[in-house]
């Protein structure tokens, strides 16, 4: 008899509740930046389902859903950032400082 480690258990993938998507875009609709937001979300949702169709898999639609869930939540972090004045004009590429990942 093998016993398994603890530490082999796979995570499961982000699985995201069922009404997820429909409150997503209600959150969307209300924010400042619902003409361009909505209809980038509905843009990317047709592309996750028909991608989600063609491979028989959730994940597409899964990855739509956390994808506009993290940008609306970093949304009033961009937001404060912008409004403070800063000059991003001097920014540095991540690719320069980690030598290119690809």
């Amino acid at each position: 008899m093998s016993a398994r480690p603890a530490d082999d258990v796979p995570v499961p993938p982000y699985a995201p509740a069922p009404g997820a998507p429909a409150e997503l875009r209600a959150l969307l609709r209300a924010d400042r930046r619902a003409d361009t937001w909505v209809a980038a979300f509905e843009r990317d949702w047709a592309k996750a389902l028909e991608d989600a169709r063609h491979t028989f898999s959730l994940t597409p639609l899964h990855e739509v859903v956390r994808a506009w869930q993290l940008r609306l939540a970093a949304a009033p972090a961009v937001d404060a950032f912008m409004d403070s004045g800063r000059d991003d004009s001097t920014f540095v590429d991540l690719d320069d400082v980690l030598g290119g990942r690809g």
